[in-house]
Order: structure tokens, then sequence, then C-alpha cells
């Protein structure tokens, strides 16, 4: 958390919103702020019509206009959501998530990078971490 706490006050930004040009040093920043272009609000109330571009802001506004206090247990992990940037559907599972990019955006650059992703794991399965880093191929 240090290093990535670090990173803010680096005069070098990495990743650039492609609406406005503002520069962030961490891919999370980056996500969170092109929210505010595209609108996309995936945290929403259950008990009135708010929507939120981030969990902890729903969590706020339950507290403070419902007075619904969020409990977690020591080191007690939320459930993750899975969001569509491109539309702001949600989804409780990665295979749910991908099946959504799959179906509705598959020209999705997330979607390129996921099934990369699973190649390399399938591959990594198959022939071993060494093969791969010594560059074998499954053709070989």
């Amino acid at each position: 958390m240090l290093n990535r706490h670090l990173k803010c006050h680096s005069e070098i930004k990495r990743h650039l919103c492609p609406y406005c040009n503002k520069g962030f040093n961490d891919t999370f920043d980056l996500k969170r702020h092109v929210r505010t272009h595209t609108g996309v609000r995936p945290y929403k109330c259950e008990l009135c019509d708010k929507a939120f571009t981030q969990r902890c802001s729903l969590e706020s506004h339950l507290k403070k206009i419902h007075g619904v206090q969020q409990s977690y247990a020591y080191k007690e992990r939320r459930a993750k959501l899975y969001v569509c940037e491109d539309c702001g559907s949600t989804a409780d599972s990665q295979e749910a998530h991908l099946r959504h990019l799959q179906e509705q955006h598959p020209d999705s650059p997330l979607l390129r990078k996921a099934s990369r992703k699973v190649a390399t794991t399938a591959l990594h399965g198959i022939l071993g971490p060494a093969s791969i880093l010594q560059g074998a191929s499954p053709c070989s």
C-alpha cells in the first residue's frame, strides 16, 4: 500500500484519461475518474434511486441518509462486483462479466486481455512453468 501511495507523488503519469487527458499513476484511479465522463454508476442504493461511482460512496450514503451501518468482520472482504465500464452492467462473478462482454461488447479490449490470460494459464497447466519460461511451444 505504501508503494501504491508513493506513486501518487510521482511527476510521471502513466495512465491518461481518453476524455480529458488528465494523468494518473494507478489504473484504479483512472477507472474511477473515467466514470465521471461516462456516467457509469454501478453501486446502487436499494432503498432509494441514488447510484454511485464507488462502493465507499454508497456505504457513506447508506449510513448518512438511511442510518444503515455496514458491518464487516475482521479481515472480511466485501463481495466483488464486476463492472462493465462500457454500459455500467454489473455481475457477481468474473465468468458472468466475461459472458456479458462476449455478448454485448465483443470488441472490448478487456475481453481480448482476458482471452490471452486464459490461454497463458491453460498453457502453463499443460507445459508447466519452466517450459513457458524457456520459450517452449505446445507444437514442438
